[in-house]
């Protein structure tokens, strides 16, 4: 584990294509990556220390692309079952989240997630300190959040 970076991984028996589509996915319904808890609670305390706690629809698309928003989330890469989303929050450096798909097989793969907090001066890093167990909590329950949605299979 590093101070700024907080990982899961999980190896699935479903296709890789079939993950990314879950994990990327932009159609209209419910989505891990806005509908998680975490991020659900997230979004209501940056409104309340005076951000706007984005609440950006899903696209509707097939899957998310580089310059969707999402929830709090702006998709910064989509690609090659690589999907990275910059959150627009309020803190002092930027929070990323990577979400990777790799084939092990041909119905096995590994889902990888990472949060990282990019820390901005003194503030930031003091932040990134304080921060750590709870970005080690938002990473278990989204990584969780996403293994639920892929199904019993997950």
């Amino acid at each position: 584990m590093k101070l700024h970076r907080s990982t899961r991984a999980s190896t699935v028996d479903q296709d890789a294509d079939a993950v990314w589509s879950v994990v990327a996915g932009a159609d209209a319904g419910r989505h891990w990556y806005v509908d998680a808890l975490p991020f659900v609670v997230r979004g209501a305390l940056d409104r309340a220390l005076g951000g706007e706690g984005r609440r950006w629809p899903v696209p509707g698309t097939d899957v998310l692309r580089a310059g969707d928003t999402a929830g709090f989330w702006r998709v910064t890469r989509s690609r090659a079952h690589s999907l990275e989303l910059e959150a627009d929050v309020r803190a002092p450096g930027r929070v990323l989240m990577e979400t990777e798909v790799v084939a092990d097989g041909p119905a096995r793969c590994t889902v990888r997630q990472s949060i990282t907090f990019e820390p901005n001066g003194l503030a930031g890093q003091l932040y990134m300190l304080a921060d750590l167990p709870a970005r080690e909590a938002v990473v278990e329950l989204a990584h969780r959040a996403l293994l639920a949605e892929l199904g019993p299979a997950a």
